[in-house]
């Protein structure tokens, strides 16, 4: 078996894709996403029971531990005893369905059927998971030599093990693989999983220590991820705050099951999926918490059906385009104090296009506005649309003691933050989330946060009045002007003088180099046309 390498270094995601994808010249692109999405969680499951094994195998081995058993029966017993890995938040994977068992059969005609028995298996010993997981791979379309060798990728690839939990690497995976679907589908539309380090900036932002979260496009439930993880960060229990969030997607609604019930996370994400605009699960709900990332530029959304829908009270969003029915979908379903943190395509920020102007200015005039970050490209696994953040209050008056901001809206332009980790994709680090989300809170007055001050070219704290001068335009670039430009102490005619030598130099050098090119080329037979 080749060694294992962990996902959370990545890396791995070509070779993986070049071996899912020889599945796709047998079957129907949807059907493939499903059995390809479906090892890998099945594998993820597996390292983290396989881990636990371990760890219990050492323990009841060690006679210094408390775990500590002499006869080698009673520590088999251990081992299989299911409450061991339950009580850890671990799911408890049968011995049919654990990756050795699986990747021991892989070369088998009957692998099919062994998958198969591996998923039914983990579904009748996990509840959380009933219904969620593909069983469809026994099915004579599925090419099983090829099903194999996916198996045998997958199995030489960590994703469970606990470096790669802590990383997110299963949503990695996921992002990656979701958008190369798309590609080979030939869409490229705006239903993207949310990079980690988005998703980090917007709790940061928000702080969501108690209370009511939801997420009405949840996706793969990173939102909720998080959300919980900021809570316990800060010392506080999970059960401090309640998960509410709805799919549309089928795969991506059976993902997020996965990844909530992974992590042990209960959260009220419907019995099935379902569209947020036309079937809404949750029409009475109040958060105080919002965190979306909803699908950029969505069109035929379905306001034909929704004309005098009460969440358009700013105005009916446009038919084309969804972005601002999302931000009102959202706005209605806050609570009194509640606060939101969205991701939308920068155009939203100035579009004036069948009255979504009007519904911005609006939305302003209400004093809806508290926040608009942009955000440098790149971000994106799978688009390079441009985007940012709109954080819109219920109230600005101070929920947990912080200033009164009424009539005023901090914009921070953030696009020259973050680094390039690779040649098509930048990330925003530990200093990128603190600086940004630092200035905010300091901004709202948070006696931890420190001292507010504009900084040109970086962010400014706008009035009303101002927003108003710009036609509500609400791109930062319009309001931080730019960065102050540090002089270098060099007098102006001095400096003059030396660039001008600088280019008549330059521009001598560039005619000796035409010469020579001109009689390089003569010189082989390619003369100058006369």
């Amino acid at each position: 078996m080749p060694p294992t390498t962990h996902a959370a270094n990545l890396g791995f995601e070509d070779k993986l894709w070049s071996a899912a994808d020889k599945l796709r010249g047998h079957m129907d692109a949807a059907e493939y996403k499903n059995v390809v999405l479906g090892l890998i969680f099945l594998k993820y499951i597996s390292d983290a029971f396989q881990e636990r094994y371990a760890q219990l195998s050492l323990w009841t081995a060690d006679a210094k531990h408390g775990y500590y058993l002499a006869e080698e029966k009673a520590r088999y017993s251990v081992l299989e005893d299911r409450d061991e890995y339950t009580a850890e938040n671990v799911f408890w994977v049968p011995k049919i369905a654990r990756w050795a068992h699986l990747q021991a059969h892989a070369r088998q005609p009957s692998i099919g059927e062994s998958v198969d028995e591996a998923m039914v298996a983990i579904e009748e010993a996990n509840p959380a998971l009933k219904g969620v997981l593909p069983k469809d791979y026994a099915r004579p379309t599925l090419n099983k030599q090829l099903l194999g060798e996916l198996i045998d990728l997958v199995g030489s690839i960590g994703l469970g093990d606990k470096e790669s939990r802590a990383k997110d690497v299963l949503g990695r995976v996921y992002e990656y693989f979701l958008g190369r679907f798309a590609e080979a589908e030939g869409k490229r539309g705006g239903q993207f999983y949310t990079p980690q380090s988005v998703v980090r900036l917007l709790v940061e932002m928000i702080e969501p220590y108690r209370g009511r979260v939801y997420d009405p496009c949840c996706g793969s439930g990173g939102m909720f991820v998080q959300s919980e993880s900021f809570v316990a960060a800060h010392g506080g229990n999970r059960s401090d705050i309640s998960i509410y969030g709805q799919e549309s997607n089928p795969t991506t609604w059976r993902l997020c099951r996965m990844n909530l019930a992974i992590r042990g996370i209960s959260g009220n994400i419907g019995s099935q999926n379902a569209d947020s605009f036309l079937n809404n699960l949750h029409k009475d709900l109040r958060a105080d918490y919002i965190l979306a990332n909803p699908p950029f530029n969505m069109s035929e959304w379905g306001l034909p059906q929704l004309g005098n829908d009460v969440r358009w009270q700013y105005g009916a969003p446009p038919a084309n385009n969804a972005n601002y029915a999302w931000l009102q979908h959202m706005v209605h379903h806050l609570a009194p104090n509640g606060i939101m943190g969205v991701v939308l395509a920068n155009g939203s920020m100035s579009t004036q296009t069948s009255g979504e102007g009007e519904i911005r200015r609006k939305l302003v005039e209400a004093d809806l506005v508290d926040c608009m970050v942009a955000l440098p490209g790149q971000l994106f696994y799978t688009t390079q649309i441009p985007v940012c953040l709109w954080f819109l209050a219920r109230s600005k008056r101070g929920r947990r003691g912080e200033r009164d901001r009424s009539g005023e809206t901090l914009f921070i332009d953030a696009r020259q933050m973050g680094k390039l980790v690779d040649r098509t994709h930048r990330d925003l680090d530990d200093a990128d989330l603190q600086q940004i989300a630092g200035t905010y809170h300091a901004w709202r007055g948070e006696a931890s946060a420190g001292v507010y001050a504009d900084a040109p070219g970086f962010c400014k704290a706008a009035t009303l009045e101002e927003m108003r001068g710009h036609d509500y335009v609400l791109t930062p670039g319009r309001y931080v002007g730019a960065a102050a430009v540090e002089e270098d102490g060099e007098l102006f005619e001095e400096k003059m003088s030396r660039l001008t030598i600088e280019l008549w130099a330059q521009q001598a050098a560039a005619t000796k180099l035409d010469a020579l090119i001109r009689a390089n080329l003569e010189a082989i037979g390619y003369a100058a046309p006369q």
